[in-house]
């Protein structure tokens, strides 16, 4: 049997490198290149707001609980943070965590958010991880027809239930607003009829606002 021979080239040097090893030159260029390659950016920039339920049993402005956790703009940033923080399960009883676009703030009173409305699905305690999971892909990976139209997700833990929504900017936008509801059903495999109810009804309405659309 002939010989094994040695087919590392010269400028190898000395010391060999393990399997997968990336070659550098001493100033660190080759693994920040390697960095820059294996980043996948997002086409929207996307932030994560934290609704504090401590703060709402004291006698303070709605909205001033609100607060921003990070902003992700690559699908390695958005992994790195939802796996290092609480799922909807494991969130107190009043709590109302954001997934919203970069600038546009999770507040009626964001002129983006104005004049939209909501699709919202409810369902039981600890039953929302995977419809939140479901939903954020959907969202930060633009699988909506009409993806410009949304602004961005909320799931909220209630003593009796948990519930997932989608915000969006124009309400009379009725195609719009039909085609989301419809695809978001589809995404999570939601068999149920949903509701869109517009912003200004819900702030008008004591006892809470009647759909504008079903799907």
């Amino acid at each position: 049997m002939a010989e094994d021979t040695e087919t590392r080239p010269a400028s190898a040097g000395a010391e060999e490198r393990e399997e997968g090893e990336i070659a550098d030159d001493g100033d660190g260029s080759a693994a920040a290149a390697a960095g820059r390659v294996s980043a996948h950016p997002l086409e929207n920039a996307w932030t994560f707001w934290f609704d504090n339920p401590q703060g709402k049993s004291r006698a303070v402005a709605w909205g001033s609980t609100i607060h921003p956790i990070h902003t992700f703009s690559t699908v390695e940033d958005f992994w790195s943070l939802y796996n290092n923080i609480h799922h909807p399960s494991k969130l107190n009883v009043g709590a109302d965590f954001h997934c919203f676009k970069d600038k546009i703030e999770p507040k009626w009173e964001d002129p983006i958010c104005a004049n939209g409305g909501k699709w919202a699905i409810s369902c039981g305690k600890g039953k929302s991880d995977t419809f939140w999971l479901h939903t954020l892909l959907a969202l930060i990976g633009e699988q909506f027809d009409f993806g410009d139209e949304i602004c961005g997700a909320v799931v909220s833990v209630r003593k009796n239930q948990e519930r997932v929504a989608i915000w969006t900017k124009n309400a009379a936008n009725e195609t719009a607003q039909i085609s989301i509801g419809k695809q978001w059903k589809e995404f999570l495999d939601y068999k149920d009829s949903i509701g869109f109810v517009v912003h200004e009804d819900a702030k008008r309405s004591d006892k809470g606002a009647k759909n504008r659309y079903t799907v």
